[in-house]
């Protein structure tokens, strides 16, 4: 059976046929029709024999190449919904998604090697300080996640605090990022970003604060350009390693005390400091 389309004849294809021309196999086809993402034209109501248009070629071959990039099928389910220009611009963020991890992991894969040689850290490159941290009133947002986007729930929790403070007496102090727990690409983690305010503001009731204790804190300075991953690693175990050589006690999450105005900040600028709190 055949209809046209546009001026050309839409052959019905075997499900052989299909396979052949599109390059996706049998099973790989019936799984597609269970997913609903290459369903046949017709199927046969007595044997189960499916047919296939010929103009679902083009969806099988994109299909085929979207999976070549081991892009996963809930993702090409989309984008073969999508209209062409949509249909290229997600594919673009995707693939600029993808760039951004291998960097990472090429960066992280260069440190290990370094770090196995003895390369990376040096005590002497540190210079870890004590001192006593006041009790402070904090706006707060608290959220578990692993380190896929959080970037921007930093930068966006961070630039609406001081958006809203600037109504109740503005951001008082350095924020902070604390980490509750080990935050990696597969293991999520609470991470609360915080920025003092007075202790008499008026904060509206949309917005949460708490107490930030007083404590002793053991800490770092580095420049923005030790602050990428993997190269901060090297500050936090050069922390943690002066409070096992002071015989100190950790007594709360590790944190990033953010100082400066990081965003217009240059590569060799001192920007944050890596704190613990300690007893």
């Amino acid at each position: 059976m055949t209809r046209s389309t546009g001026g050309k004849t839409d052959r019905l294809l075997s499900i052989g046929e299909f396979s052949r021309r599109s390059r996706l196999s049998p099973k790989a086809l019936r799984m597609y029709d269970r997913r609903g993402l290459l369903v046949p034209a017709e199927v046969d109501e007595a044997n189960g024999y499916r047919r296939y248009r010929e103009s679902q070629l083009e969806t099988a071959r994109l299909v085929v190449l979207l999976r070549r990039l081991d892009m996963p099928l809930a993702l090409i389910e989309m984008i073969v919904g999508l209209g062409k220009q949509d249909a290229i611009e997600v594919i673009g963020y995707w693939w600029e998604a993808i760039e951004k991890r291998i960097a990472e992991q090429r960066s992280l894969v260069t440190y290990l090697q370094q770090r196995l040689q003895g390369e990376t850290r040096n005590d002497d490159m540190y210079d870890i300080k004590v001192r006593e941290v006041e009790e402070q009133r904090v706006l707060t947002e608290k959220r578990v996640m692993t380190v896929e986007g959080l970037s921007d729930f930093i930068g966006g929790t961070l630039g609406t605090f001081f958006s809203e403070a600037e109504s109740f007496g503005g951001v008082t102090a350095p924020t902070l990022v604390i980490f509750h727990g080990a935050v990696t690409e597969d293991n999520a983690a609470p991470v609360e970003v915080c920025a003092p305010v007075r202790h008499d503001a008026q904060v509206p009731e949309h917005l949460a604060t708490r107490i930030e204790p007083a404590h002793r804190e053991a800490y770092t300075r580095i420049r923005k350009s030790q602050v990428e991953f993997p190269q901060i690693l090297d500050a936090y175990d050069a922390v943690d390693a002066w409070i096992q050589q002071n015989q100190e006690t950790c007594t709360d999450s590790p944190r990033e005390v953010y100082f400066a105005d990081f965003m217009n900040a240059g590569p060799d600028d001192e920007v944050v400091d890596i704190a613990f709190p300690i007893k």
